[in-house]
């Protein structure tokens, strides 16, 4: 019996690829499993307009689906303007269900148009608290209790996250921290250019509210012999609000096939956080994807990173500390992993993670002794 997989995400699949993209990669490859991955309404370029409708696109195994929308003042995102067009289509465009259909939402702001679905398994995957960003709809908060209310399983991709989700009454959640491809980034080892006359320090990831930016230009001045890239696009901040020097370099955002080859150029990994409402419940996943690398890392002390790799990331408060913390990681880059490494990185690898959330969530008639081992 075919089974359906139909995922409403606050992220778009062709944007940086994150947690719903490495997920459902491996998800909709299961035979018989029709996937569709539902994103946020868009102003499509060079087409006009006049009524909201729904598009979409074949892409890696499954179909991408948006709701197309005239020009708005501002970004639309699943909100209550747009939700009855949802409601309305998305039911239209995969008909009723015939077997088994998991409806995935990654933002409650979709919840209406998940329940319209009519699933047999609605799942609540949280990978972020999306209500402490910069700029989240108001309504955020209480979304989340319903979704969390009404989801059958619930996932939370780290430690603060999880506690969060049990302090509203999931004491069910799964605690489920993002992953890492290992053989992906293990490339940035095989294309390793550090032979050269001034060292690289380096962030991948969305440049936004999330990065401590006195941190990165006070670094930059202490660090006038070393280069530092910022690999990424930016976000939800004034891109003139980000620290001008001659040693940063904006590369902007990458495609994720190219991230190894550019890590290759970096001598010491960064993880700048600010501390702050939006960092309170992070759990970064660039910190497997900076150690599958062979790259040292250094972080501020977000909970989540002390809390998981305290004795493998250098932890450091300021730009003084990380500036530091530079000088002594240097020529460690390109380091053969060592064994509990090497454990860390099988343990957390998306096919394992990826595995162990299908057998929570499809065919859930199971007996409770293999729901424990696949979270184990």
């Amino acid at each position: 019996m075919q089974s359906e997989l139909i995922v409403l995400s606050h992220l778009r699949w062709d944007w940086v690829w994150q947690r719903p993209q490495q997920l459902m990669s491996r998800l909709g490859k299961a035979p018989a499993r029709a996937t569709w991955f539902v994103e946020e309404p868009l102003t499509p370029a060079g087409v006009e307009v006049t009524r909201n409708r729904l598009g979409t696109q074949q892409v890696d195994g499954l179909t991408r689906v948006w709701l197309e929308i005239p020009e708005q003042g501002r970004h639309v995102g699943f909100f209550d303007e747009v939700m009855p067009d949802y409601v309305e289509q998305l039911p239209q465009l995969v008909g009723p269900p015939t077997g088994e259909r998991v409806v995935w939402i990654y933002t409650p702001l979709a919840l209406e148009a998940a329940l319209a679905l009519h699933p047999t398994t609605l799942v609540y995957d949280v990978m972020d608290d999306l209500a402490a960003f910069k700029d989240a709809a108001p309504e955020l908060v209480v979304r989340q209790r319903q979704a969390l209310r009404r989801a059958d399983v619930v996932f939370a991709g780290g430690r603060s996250l999880h506690r969060s989700v049990v302090r509203q009454g999931r004491e069910d959640a799964h605690l489920v921290p993002s992953g890492v491809s290992t053989e992906h980034y293990a490339a940035a080892g095989r294309h390793a250019k550090r032979n050269r006359e001034r060292p690289v320090a380096g962030y991948v990831g969305v440049l936004d509210e999330r990065l401590d930016l006195e941190l990165l230009a006070d670094l930059a001045a202490r660090l006038p012999q070393w280069d530092i890239h910022m690999i990424g696009p930016v976000c939800k901040i004034d891109p003139a609000d980000l620290p001008q020097a001659p040693n940063i370099r904006y590369l902007g955002q990458q495609s994720y096939e190219d991230l190894p080859g550019l890590m290759a150029e970096l001598d010491v990994a960064l993880m700048p956080f600010a501390l702050n409402e939006a960092t309170r419940s992070i759990s970064p996943t660039k910190t497997l994807e900076y150690l599958a690398c062979g790259l040292p890392v250094v972080s501020t002390r977000v909970p989540d990173v002390v809390a998981d790799f305290t004795g493998v990331v250098d932890l450091q408060d300021d730009g003084e500390g990380f500036a530091a913390a530079c000088g002594r990681l240097v020529g460690r880059a390109g380091r053969a992993p060592s064994a509990e490494l090497k454990r860390l990185l099988r343990h957390h690898h998306w096919d394992r993670i990826a595995g162990s959330m299908e057998k929570l969530v499809f065919s859930r008639r199971m007996h409770p002794a293999e729901t424990e081992e696949a979270t184990a």
